[in-house]
């Protein structure tokens, strides 16, 4: 059984990133119920230098939450005590972190949905364990050119009336009205306004990532 506070476990190899070696490992917290999985997980990113802490149930990740705040979650939607993607939504709402699902849900109906709610990237079981590290990789690497994330970036952007929140991820509406977006769709956004009237190839609006073949995240995001 996983501990309800946490599993703690060290770092090794190397960076995963990239970066001076005396930065501090990017730290990743992993919500799955079952041990197997999760320590399956944990040693796929113990292998490549990530800092991890693993989580039996929400509850207990939302707390760790108030001590501190990871670079990135990994989150199974079937949780004991309640549903991923609300948990999803409340993870974001309460820190910048990155989002990865991890699950056994493949319908494309569920994938939709996470991404639509802000998943950064969605993993289905059973998976590869060097696809799921090249994934979280990828998320990293993107949002260390997100919004609120780097020196040098506007805090807020506006467009025919509308202001952008890039740190808060709040879009605000020509009458004041206020939406909460995604991560993801914050960024999609900033890349919109800082580049205007160009035409952006999907790896501008993926942040360079190398994308796979099959991926369409980006597709879900544009449509929102």
């Amino acid at each position: 059984m996983i501990n309800d506070h946490a599993a703690s476990a060290g770092t090794s190899l190397h960076r995963a990133i990239g970066g001076d070696d005396s930065s501090p490992p990017a730290l990743v917290y992993v919500v799955e119920d079952d041990p197997a999985v999760a320590r399956l997980v944990l040693s796929a990113l113990q292998e490549f230098g990530f800092a991890c802490q693993a989580f039996g149930n929400g509850a207990a990740v939302l707390r760790q939450l108030q001590v501190e705040k990871p670079d990135l979650c990994i989150i199974d939607l079937g949780l004991p005590d309640m549903d991923g993607l609300d948990l999803m939504r409340r993870i974001t709402a309460a820190s910048s972190a990155g989002v990865l699902i991890l699950t056994g849900r493949g319908h494309p109906a569920d994938r939709v949905m996470g991404l639509e709610l802000g998943g950064d990237d969605y993993v289905t079981k059973p998976f590869e364990s060097r696809e799921l590290v090249a994934r979280v990789r990828s998320i990293l690497r993107r949002r260390a050119l997100a919004p609120g994330q780097a020196p040098g970036h506007r805090r807020y952007a506006s467009f025919n009336g509308w202001r952008i929140d890039c740190a808060a991820n709040v879009l605000r509406a020509p009458d004041g009205t206020e939406h909460l977006l995604g991560t993801a769709e914050t960024q999609v956004l900033r890349c919109f306004v800082e580049r205007p009237h160009q035409i952006l190839t999907r790896e501008q609006l993926m942040g360079a990532r190398d994308l796979l073949p099959t991926d369409r995240s980006i597709d879900v995001r544009i449509s929102r």
